[in-house]
């Protein structure tokens, strides 16, 4: 615990100005926009919303993924697809959907969304998540509507994304300077993420994961040299379990997840343990999640990865009763779990109780002074802005209540 208690975080992804959304659509577009305006627009953004952070009792605070602005109708799809914006090796785009099931030279390829075993079960609820929300995100305002907008590689890839990220660091440490916040945090895609896209380029699925790792390697290197800590955003993590039709055996599914794990830890070489936070989840979209894989099938792997601390879904409905996996656990010195304990899984605002009380679940598993109170996942995007906000009220109010009590490893 921090000499305030326990300390508060999220996510990543907080709700957005529309201004913002709204040149993201100039950006994808290739349309004129003034960038020197758009420049400021999210310098002040990223002020406000740490502040926000700060009223909220939010203490490990972010830019709320201010600067990963890209074209899509809502916020919640820029954990991914900012990042097509910062790197080079494309040449083209493609709909998920009309990807051939084993583009040229690549060896292994996820199925797509409407072929994922959660969906194929249950056919006509996700029609109505696709219709109400989209499948993912568009490559523009009118192109591949409904459907994914995937770069694909056809080429090296390469990190060029330097001046933007240089640009978020400095927001982010201004802004956090103002708010008198001894910490914060950005977010970074992670390879095995990121090389969900379409590759027509490298030789095989092991090399093109590899390849994605050493490009934003560079990234992770622009965070963490400035005292900041990047948080991985990995859902592929877990997720891709679902993505398998059919479901591969836990030993195939580790040997594949391995590549993607070996491929983050050398990219994440030489960075200090304590400046890694690595996100994994189940995927935020509003879904039954049947087959999601089980928390304890993961720690394994999760904790075969190079970081200071795990941050992962533990307050929604289908996960909630995981945090039983992490008994018996150990782990490594300095390293912390960071739960969620309010989600954006639903519209019901925790009661800050509720929230006191799945921090004291972990606190009494792995001890208080490992435990980081979270989010599940991002609140941007998949909530009204409002209950976004009251839902991490809930998050600073239900840490202090816990912070006031007695908290022991049981």
């Amino acid at each position: 615990m921090s000499d305030h208690g326990i300390p508060t975080t999220h996510v990543g992804n907080l709700p957005r100005p529309a201004e913002l959304i709204d040149v993201g659509y100039h950006l994808i577009e290739g349309e004129e926009y003034d960038a020197e305006a758009y420049r400021a627009l999210v310098r002040e953004a990223t002020a406000q919303v740490v502040r926000r952070q700060a009223a909220a009792g939010i203490t490990i605070r972010n830019d709320g993924e201010f600067g990963h602005t890209v074209g899509v109708p809502t916020d919640y799809g820029a954990w991914w697809h900012y990042a097509f914006r910062r790197l080079a090796g494309f040449g083209g785009w493609s709909d998920l959907a009309s990807l051939p099931s084993a583009p040229p030279k690549q060896g292994v390829r996820l199925s797509s969304f409407a072929r994922r075993r959660d969906t194929e079960r249950f056919p006509d609820v996700y029609a109505t998540v696709v219709a109400a929300e989209g499948s993912g995100m568009k490559s523009s305002k009118d192109e591949v509507a409904g459907g994914f907008g995937i770069p694909v590689v056809t080429a090296e890839l390469r990190y060029t994304g330097h001046e933007e990220i240089g640009r978020d660091v400095a927001n982010l440490k201004a802004a956090l300077e103002a708010s008198g916040a001894a910490s914060g945090f950005m977010c970074a895609i992670g390879p095995g993420s990121l090389s969900r896209i379409g590759n027509a380029h490298y030789e095989s699925d092991e090399e093109f994961v590899w390849a994605c790792a050493e490009a934003m390697r560079e990234e992770y290197k622009a965070i963490t040299g400035a005292g900041l800590i990047v948080q991985i955003d990995e859902p592929s993590f877990a997720e891709n379990w679902d993505q398998f039709n059919p479901a591969p055996t836990l030993d195939e599914y580790e040997a594949f997840t391995m590549i993607r794990i070996e491929a983050l830890n050398h990219a994440l070489r030489d960075i200090p343990r304590e400046l890694v936070r690595f996100h994994c989840c189940w995927g935020s979209w509003h879904g039954p999640h049947t087959t999601d894989m089980e928390m304890k099938n993961l720690v394994g792997m999760l904790l075969r990865i190079d970081a200071g601390s795990y941050s992962f879904e533990a307050a929604n409905a289908r996960h909630e009763h995981e945090w039983e996996a992490w008994e018996g656990v150990k782990l490594p010195d300095g390293v912390k779990l960071a739960p969620g304990v309010v989600t954006h899984s639903t519209n019901i605002v925790e009661h800050p109780e509720l929230v006191a009380q799945r921090i004291e679940r972990f606190a009494r598993v792995v001890g208080p002074e490992n435990v980081i109170a979270s989010t599940d996942c991002g609140m941007g995007g998949r909530l009204h802005p409002d209950i976004a906000w009251a839902k991490l009220d809930a998050l600073g109010e239900g840490a202090r209540l816990a912070s006031g009590r007695p908290l022991t490893r049981a």
